[in-house]
């Protein structure tokens, strides 16, 4: 759904490239040229954009160092095969269950606020003694400031 500006403003839009459109056509062709070639010096004079590239660090780089100390030597005869208890698992999944729990969570709660918010609006509106109208009007703000 569009609003009556919006539209207006597109249609104005279409009508002047339209019109510029028609007249580019009939320029002639030293001016045709003399326009390429400011355009071409214009994208010759531009400023290159600077690149960035994304720089990726490893999460765990710090737990990674820890655990290499704590590591089994080769004489253990266990090298490369660290061993680890379902209860040390569970010491690193319980962080990532609580941060995904907390953000469901939160999402819940903003769309309540959300809700409420917009149920206090829609109170507002219906109880107010002007006329629905009044809120399509394009001079609804020359009314208020009137009103007041």
């Amino acid at each position: 759904m569009s609003s009556a500006p919006d539209t207006k403003e597109l249609e104005f839009a279409r009508q002047l490239r339209r019109a510029l459109d028609e007249t580019t056509a009939a320029l002639p062709s030293a001016t045709v040229d003399r326009l390429a070639a400011a355009r071409r010096t214009a994208l010759a004079r531009k400023k290159p954009e600077p690149a960035t590239v994304p720089v990726f660090a490893p999460a765990f780089a710090g737990a990674a160092a820890g655990m290499a100390a704590h590591a089994p030597s080769p004489e253990s005869g266990t090298a490369g095969k660290p061993r680890r208890s379902p209860l040390r698992r569970f010491a690193l999944a319980w962080p990532l269950a609580a941060l995904v729990v907390s953000l469901v969570g939160i999402a819940y709660w903003e769309d309540l606020q959300r809700t409420a918010e917009l149920a206090d609006i829609d109170a507002a509106m219906l109880s107010d003694d002007l006329p629905l109208n009044a809120y399509l009007d394009h001079g609804f703000n020359a009314y208020l400031s009137r009103a007041r």
